[in-house]
């Protein structure tokens, strides 16, 4: 069955034809084509949308914006998002990172979706033609979804105070086995007075580790006291078992590499 493909000028005609049966929206198409490809029939139509802010990327006044439609790649070579590039480079090979964008990772089911994690760590608001919620709220809600997601919007976190670590079998494109992203405030004697921990593969869409963020209050970063931290690491999370990790095994390594993240 071949696929029907509607282009428009805004967003708001977009979403009006994203509201029939059988449609889908196409922003990178790295994963709605890879569907069709595979014999998805329940898509007979894509939509997309050329309106330039869905490409465009500003930071200013301590906010980064990225438009839903920025790619990985764009991410990648922007001077002022060095301290992001990591996460960005974390999906995919080039070609992909050339196509991936980052309304489509939000919507990217584990094991994909690794850029989420950052906005998620990030406490990124997620915004649409009908408005703008927190990253938890959208996620939660993300199935039901029929809304077009127009941007991003974070704050511009204090220098060395974002990490990311993604964890694969196979260096440097594969599959994860898990993602953590992690967003540390220190006080001046190095204590930690805010911590935001978003995981990937822990569950079916990126989740906070709140367990872990509320030990790590008040401890510095040193193996002795980050240790109660790793041991709740898995408190409320429930991975995934696909081809590249069981559950069993993510859980068992999370606590591994969460801390390696936090005293890299």
């Amino acid at each position: 069955m071949a696929l029907a493909l509607q282009t428009f000028p805004t967003v708001k005609d977009a979403n009006a034809a994203l509201q029939a049966a059988g449609t889908r929206y196409l922003g990178g198409g790295t994963l709605v084509v890879r569907a069709a490809n595979q014999g998805d029939v329940s898509v007979s139509s894509l939509v997309r949308a050329t309106e330039p802010s869905l490409s465009a990327i500003t930071v200013s006044g301590g906010k980064v914006r990225l438009g839903a439609s920025v790619t990985m790649a764009a991410i990648a070579r922007h001077p002022e998002l060095a301290w992001l590039a990591p996460a960005a480079r974390a999906v995919g090979g080039p070609a992909i990172r050339n196509m991936a964008s980052v309304g489509g990772n939000l919507f990217a089911p584990a094991p994909y979706g690794d850029f989420a994690v950052a906005l998620l760590a990030l406490a990124a608001s997620v915004a649409a033609e009908d408005g703008e919620v927190p990253i938890e709220t959208f996620l939660a809600g993300r199935d039901a979804s029929r809304s077009i997601v127009t941007s991003v919007t974070f704050a511009l976190p204090r220098q060395e105070s974002f990490r990311f670590l993604k964890v694969s079998r196979i260096k440097p494109k594969g599959i994860s086995v898990l993602s953590i992203a992690a967003l540390l405030e220190r006080a001046d004697d190095g204590t930690i007075t805010s911590a935001r921990i978003g995981l990937g593969c822990m569950a079916d869409r990126p989740m906070r580790a709140r367990a872990a963020e509320k030990a790590l209050l008040g401890c510095r970063l040193t193996r002795g006291e980050i240790a109660p931290a790793l041991a709740v690491a898995n408190e409320g999370i429930a991975p995934i078992t696909d081809p590249v990790a069981s559950a069993w095994y993510r859980a068992e390594v999370l606590p591994v590499h969460l801390g390696r993240l936090l005293l890299a």
